[in-house]
């Protein structure tokens, strides 16, 4: 019997209050339940993440007027009680920094937004996918989006175990795409 080699993501995120970062780390363990070596790492304090040995890139981070954060929508977070850390690298700068590699991934991605404006004509979520589909990585599964009461949270219930359950489907379709290019 031939061991399979182990799957490795990479689940990078943005996170001004916590809520997206709980998700991540949701998703992260929903991952690890199918047998892949999965960790969460927030963007802000990893602006250069060796993805070499990546074979999924799952991207997470708060719908800030319907798209990515932008410096200025950071800050306004942080004087509305966010992380002072958050103000820095957001998600939009650090997708940025992955257009200088040739290796293409498989990616999925999700955001966080408030219940309130939960079916959004853009997000954060399509727009992280918009731009990793434009550099030739290849989507595992559609965006997805996860409900926070208010902007600072907190996460509506059960919004872990959707995580959780998504993350499992998105995993398993990885393995599946993984399986199909080695036969």
């Amino acid at each position: 019997m031939t061991e399979q080699p182990t799957v490795r993501a990479l689940v990078a995120y943005e996170s001004m209050f916590g809520n997206t970062e709980r998700v991540a780390r949701a998703v992260a363990a929903g991952l690890r339940l199918e047998g892949l070596d999965a960790e969460a790492v927030n963007v802000c304090r990893a602006a250069s993440v060796d993805l070499d040995r990546i074979d999924l890139l799952v991207v997470g981070a708060p719908t800030h007027g319907f798209s990515l954060s932008r410096p200025a929508t950071r800050h306004d977070a942080v004087r509305q009680g966010g992380r002072a850390d958050a103000e820095g690298v957001g998600m939009r700068e650090w997708l940025r920094t992955l257009r200088d590699s040739d290796r293409r991934m498989l990616v999925a991605t999700f955001d966080t937004r408030v219940t309130k404006v939960r079916y959004l004509p853009a997000s954060a979520s399509r727009r992280a996918a918009r731009e990793l589909a434009e550099h030739g990585h290849t989507m595992v599964s559609s965006p997805m989006g996860f409900l926070v009461r208010d902007v600072s949270g907190p996460l509506e219930s059960r919004e872990i175990d959707r995580a959780i359950a998504w993350s499992r489907r998105v995993a398993a379709e990885t393995q599946s795409r993984l399986a199909a290019t080695l036969h």
